[in-house]
């Protein structure tokens, strides 16, 4: 043994990343400074989507115009079925 104490505290008492592992606990690492996720999970420079990003916007299915428009379509349609069964 060398014969110097070991000051692990500050270590055992840092933040803990918040991600949650496949096995369904969550993760043990220690959160990077400033932030809530270790550096496998997130919290790494450069990691995740940047800002304002175009990729996620590829096809607008889920817009607030494109749900309103369906909606509409879905109410003309019962409407079309209605004025068909009173034909009958």
């Amino acid at each position: 043994m060398s014969g110097h104490i070991r000051n692990t505290g500050p270590m055992q008492a840092s933040p803990r990343c918040g991600a949650k592992t496949r096995s369904g606990g969550a993760c043990r690492s220690p959160a990077v400074h400033g932030k809530k996720r270790c550096r496998m999970h997130g919290g790494a420079q450069g990691s995740g989507a940047p800002r304002a990003n175009r990729n996620a916007h590829k096809h607008g299915l889920l817009t607030r115009d494109a749900i309103a428009e369906r909606g509409q379509i879905r109410a003309l349609l019962g409407q079309a079925w209605k004025l068909l069964e009173e034909m009958k």
